[in-house]
């Protein structure tokens, strides 16, 4: 269960929410153009592009949920449960495990459309990084600044989508999201106009009509909506404060307070984290459910030709700051 976006003012924003039962221990990771990449069957990447995102560090290789590289592409992993469709290892093509797609992608590819050439001769393959860590069902929103995609793997393989809503949540497929944005085009930030009857004397009683209608509920189609909705009327100043903040605020509409959204097992769903990465200057910024203050992690301010992840703990308690 989660929601990612593009956001642009002068630079240009990616994020997402990460909801979810549980943490893995994620940390905000660089990987540096000198870390060796391996991928299975499809080989290693010795050198390649940098990059900064949030990940879990397993068995120092990071799995990353959500990355930008130092050229400014964005990729996002999300859940796809129900949906996603890995395939046998196929000869005559890169046989990617789903774990790695976001480095495969990112360590190679400046621009969209040279990932969309990349992932046109990549295929995912059914393949857990250890027992312990079961494959994930995803799919992922990508984008450079000038457009975004949304690629799938589903039983007729990998579909690679024009994104142009520059949203993504989890199911239905996202063919079927864009569709239900037909059911809310009467919404808008402006008060509304009566439509109802000529001969009725309706007036507005309250700022905010326009969007009536808007879905509130933490399903994804209705997060997709609502999170659709607020982007595309968002309005704030160019400078990095004023942009950052507002990325948040976005996101902040689909965040899942514990409590109010529980699995069919009983777990407890909620935002885990909130992260939004300025890709043009390669700095993650991220709050937690715990920790509402925004903290941040600049990518140039590290060695980007080491050879090993630099790895930052993300934090977690409260951080509140006390006027008097």
């Amino acid at each position: 269960m989660c929601t990612a976006a593009v956001y642009r003012t002068k630079d240009y924003y990616f994020g997402r929410t990460l909801d979810h039962t549980r943490t893995y221990t994620e940390e905000v990771t660089v990987t540096p153009r000198r870390f060796p990449l391996t991928f299975g069957d499809a080989g290693r990447l010795d050198t390649h592009y940098a990059c900064i995102g949030m990940a879990y560090v397993a068995d120092g290789y990071p799995l990353y949920y959500d990355a930008v590289n130092e050229k400014g592409l964005g990729m996002a992993g999300l859940h796809f449960v129900g949906q996603a469709v890995y395939r046998p290892v196929q000869s005559g093509m890169d046989n990617i495990p789903p774990y790695a797609l976001i480095p495969w992608v990112l360590g190679q590819c400046a621009s969209v459309s040279e990932a969309c050439a990349l992932l046109a001769r990549t295929n995912l393959i059914d393949r857990p990084f250890r027992p312990d860590l079961p494959t994930a069902e995803l799919h992922w929103m990508l984008s450079d600044g000038r457009e975004s995609i949304v690629v799938e793997p589903g039983k007729d393989g990998l579909k690679i989508y024009p994104n142009p809503v520059e949203v993504l949540t989890n199911n239905p497929p996202f063919p079927q999201q864009c569709t239900q944005l037909n059911n809310y085009m009467h919404l808008s930030p402006r008060p509304p106009e009566n439509r109802f009857a000529e001969a009725i004397p309706l007036r507005t009683y309250s700022n905010g009509m326009g969007a009536i209608g808007l879905p509130g509920d933490l399903s994804s189609p209705s997060r997709f909506v609502r999170a659709a909705f607020m982007r595309a009327n968002s309005v704030s100043g160019q400078e990095e404060g004023e942009s950052v903040g507002q990325f948040f605020h976005i996101l902040g509409t689909v965040e899942q307070p514990c409590g109010c959204c529980l699995t069919e097992s009983g777990e407890l769903m909620m935002t885990r984290y909130t992260s939004c990465c300025n890709a043009v200057r390669g700095i993650y910024y991220y709050t937690t459910y715990e920790n509402r203050q925004i903290s941040a992690v600049d990518m140039y301010r590290e060695d980007l030709d080491g050879s090993a992840p630099v790895r930052y703990p993300i934090i977690r308690k409260e951080q509140i700051f006390a006027q008097n």
